[in-house]
């Protein structure tokens, strides 16, 4: 093949547009071997067999097929008069070779599964399995297991690089705001009052929430946590963690209605049950738009021997499909009129694993009043 003068310049009509977005123009090494199993990965050839429900079954029609084949074959060639010596070894190449056919397409999920692990083993999670995911034997299940573990550790890594560029945002804010603060303390810019001293305190209250939140994080992924368990008054307990949130909620005038029997006694690590109820209530004020009301109420569950709380936030709904998505770490909030921004992603995570360490569980259910949050909590605390 000719190659292009050197003068030559690509028409209008082959040059590629420009975009505002640099980095998706950023050259990438070539990588053959990466390309290689890409391509193996996205072939979709239908498997001979896949029909039965069992791999055994599988395995024993090929046999039979080829046995019979071969059988038939043999009768024909001895019955026309060939030799025996060249009969058998026609007839056994035969067998082999349909023997091979089949069993290369029964194992070319097995192959992909190969090759996708070997990319992901390189940090490419885009890859799935094409082939094979259709059928009912234990191959089938096994690549559409393995799809969905795939998704999963996609997923898992997305949100690995999300938190790396959460955490650094959210540190930096207040490590910002307060080096800004405190140089001007030292330059005479500004006096030590009390007014810039609480605001410097109320930079490392936020530093230390976050650090708090990461520890956490840390106890949740290790799924190492120590529980401090005793009997307290819930309604005491509800009114304990709603005050401080009413304080700091001061500027946008929410109303906070607590509606929770005097005689409910629950057993629990109060300082956990602390986290679950100060994330649930603080996610449902920071979604709530300025004078508006938050509902708490509990009541008992006699015949299950639990304690059903629900907050309710007086606004717009949550999505159906979007239920289980929010209580993913590093998971936030739409953000709009009547919303704060800025949280990590955490908050309420942090509140479903403080429920299942108590045996509990938090959810959204369906409340036309607004979007509902209803925490579960046996009474009794029962060790595994």
């Amino acid at each position: 093949m000719a190659k292009p003068a050197a003068n030559d310049k690509p028409s209008a009509q082959s040059m590629p547009c420009k975009s505002h977005d640099s980095k998706s123009f950023e050259p990438k090494p070539f990588d053959p071997i990466s390309l290689r199993r890409r391509a193996s990965s996205l072939r979709t050839t239908a498997r001979p067999i896949g029909l039965f429900s069992s791999l055994k079954l599988e395995l024993s029609v090929l046999i039979v097929i080829a046995t019979a084949i071969a059988f038939v074959m043999a009768w024909f060639l001895l019955k026309v008069g060939l030799s025996g010596w060249i009969a058998m070894p026609l007839t056994l190449a035969v067998a082999l070779g349909i023997t091979y056919f089949f069993s290369r397409g029964m194992i070319a999920p097995l192959r992909q599964m190969r090759d996708a692990a070997e990319s992901m083993a390189d940090g490419d999670y885009s890859v799935r399995i094409s082939i094979g995911t259709d059928s009912n034997d234990e191959i089938g299940q096994l690549a559409r297991s393995f799809n969905e573990m795939t998704e999963e550790l996609q997923h898992a890594d997305q949100m690995r690089a999300d938190m790396i560029a959460n955490v650094s945002h959210e540190l930096r804010t207040p490590v910002s705001a307060l080096q800004a603060m405190l140089e001007n303390l030292a330059d005479g810019v500004t006096e030590a009052t009390p007014a810039n001293l609480e605001a410097i305190l109320n930079q490392t209250h936020r530093l230390s929430d976050l650090i708090a939140f990461l520890l956490d994080l840390s106890r949740m992924e290790a799924g190492a946590a120590s529980l401090q368990i005793e009997r307290f008054d819930f309604a005491e307990f509800i009114d304990e963690t709603v005050e401080p949130l009413e304080i700091a909620d001061a500027g946008h005038a929410h109303d906070i209605e607590v509606r929770i029997a005097p005689d409910i006694m629950i057993e629990g690590d109060q300082d956990r049950l602390r986290q679950l109820f100060t994330n649930i209530i603080s996610n449902a004020l920071k979604h709530s738009a300025d004078d508006t009301t938050v509902l708490i109420e509990a009541h008992e569950d006699d015949e299950l021997g639990t304690v059903v709380t629900n907050v309710v936030n007086f606004g717009s709904q949550i999505p159906y499909e979007a239920r289980s998505d929010i209580f993913r770490r590093f998971v936030k909030g739409k953000t709009g009129p009547g919303t704060e921004s800025g949280g990590t992603g955490l908050g309420l995570s942090i509140a479903r694993w403080a429920a299942q360490l108590h045996g509990g569980t938090v959810k959204v259910v369906d409340d036309t009043r607004g979007a509902n949050f209803e925490i579960t909590l046996p009474k009794y605390h029962t060790a595994e």
